[in-house]
């Protein structure tokens, strides 16, 4: 696959600092968005931990055991195990510095991250950042909010969308990075086709544009640096009331591709 990507962060419209980061290894195909939380600067701390310790991980472990110190799920692949396993890292690192440095008491971090091999995509996370595929037209969220809300949602099947709209405690997430000394991470597999693009993001996006208003932003824009622009100024017209972050990816299938060039060059016409 041959992955293009544009991503865009803004301390929105009420805000005073920036507490999400993004990061990305284009070598590893590694891609990651976190929210931090926590007041002050530790929000900001928390979330650029988070993904330099992933990012860390990632070169250290190249020719090594990458499920060190934890141990390998055997219902998982080895990517999806080494991919849970930098991300346990990056909580035990927050939770540890937030347990003795009194200035980073109570800080953490919500985290959504994608890795793609081949024709598959591994989509990570914790918390309420999330994750969407756009194929063919239809924008589908592929990550579930570690929030009460989704909580809520599962033990009442039937709620409306108007007592969804006025829950009182939708904000409040249930998992994130640093609140315990270890981790539940959600991780997920799928198989990417030509053409799919992938939204990455805090909830600063999700929280002030619909799903549907994503979609034709990307679908419309006329690159990914313009898609992820539109998609921050959306949020920010909408109120802005969070920092927005936001990735966007492209996934070709070059072989696909490159046979499509063949086979046109062969429907010429001799001279």
């Amino acid at each position: 696959m041959r992955i293009r990507y544009a991503a865009k962060t803004d301390v929105g419209m009420k805000r005073t600092h920036n507490e999400d980061y993004f990061s990305l290894m284009e070598d590893e195909q590694l891609f990651i968005v976190a929210d931090g939380m926590g007041g002050h600067s530790s929000g900001e701390v928390a979330s650029r931990m988070a993904a330099e310790t992933v990012s860390e991980f990632y070169q250290r472990t190249k020719d090594e055991d990458a499920t060190w110190p934890y141990k390998m799920d055997r219902s998982l692949s080895y990517i999806e195990n080494r991919l849970a396993c930098g991300i346990k890292l990056a909580n035990y690192k927050i939770y540890e510095t937030a347990s003795k440095d009194i200035r980073f008491k109570g800080m953490g971090t919500t985290l959504v991250t994608c890795l793609i091999n081949g024709d598959k995509i591994y989509v990570a996370h914790v918390g309420d950042s999330r994750c969407y595929r756009i194929r063919e037209g239809k924008i589908e969220q592929i990550t579930r909010d570690h929030s009460l809300l989704e909580d809520y949602k599962d033990a009442k099947p039937d709620m409306t969308a108007e007592e969804e709209q006025h829950f009182p405690h939708k904000n409040v997430i249930t998992r994130a990075l640093g609140m315990r000394d270890s981790v539940q991470v959600d991780i997920g597999t799928r198989d990417v086709a030509d053409g799919d693009k992938y939204i990455l993001c805090s909830d600063g996006l999700s929280g002030m544009v619909t799903d549907d208003e994503m979609q034709k932003l990307v679908e419309e824009s006329t690159d990914l640096e313009n898609a992820v622009a539109e998609l921050v100024d959306q949020a920010n017209r909408a109120g802005g009331t969070d920092n927005i972050t936001t990735l966007v990816l492209e996934c070709n299938n070059v072989s696909e591709n490159k046979e499509n060039d063949e086979d046109e060059d062969d429907d010429k016409p001799a001279e």
